[in-house]
């Protein structure tokens, strides 16, 4: 993933800091552990930027896990009702467990999104 270094889709993926990318964003870097999932540092310690950038920043990712939701759903439902053939009652039971499983990744992307649509890669220059 060291390729993609410097696009937001290594900061949203990777959970970096969405300005230098040398840092991580959460304190605890498995998204399992749930007492911890959205426990996030203050600062970068690397560029120093500011993750809140205002009280109650991140209700808006409330608005962007709707559709990774719905995306994680779409792809649970495909591969088990049109590539297993299981019935629909299955399906929907498969989906629910979709979602069961993956919320705490879905709330991490939701956040690493909405963050990366208001900062932007700083590329340093080399001192010279």
């Amino acid at each position: 993933m060291n390729f993609l270094h410097g696009t937001k889709i290594y900061s949203i993926f990777a959970g970096r800091c969405p300005v230098c990318h040398k840092e991580s964003m959460y304190k605890e870097s498995n998204p399992y552990k749930l007492g911890q999932t959205l426990k996030m540092q203050d600062r970068c310690s690397h560029c120093d930027t500011k993750y809140k950038i205002e009280p109650s920043f991140f209700y808006g990712a409330m608005y962007v896990s709707y559709p990774v939701g719905i995306a994680f759903a779409v792809a649970a439902f495909v591969i088990s009702n049109l590539f297993l053939k299981l019935n629909l009652v299955i399906t929907f039971f498969v989906i629910t467990g979709t979602m069961i499983i993956f919320l705490p990744v879905i709330l991490r992307l939701s956040r690493n999104i909405w963050i990366n649509f208001f900062m932007h890669y700083k590329k340093r220059k080399p001192l010279s």
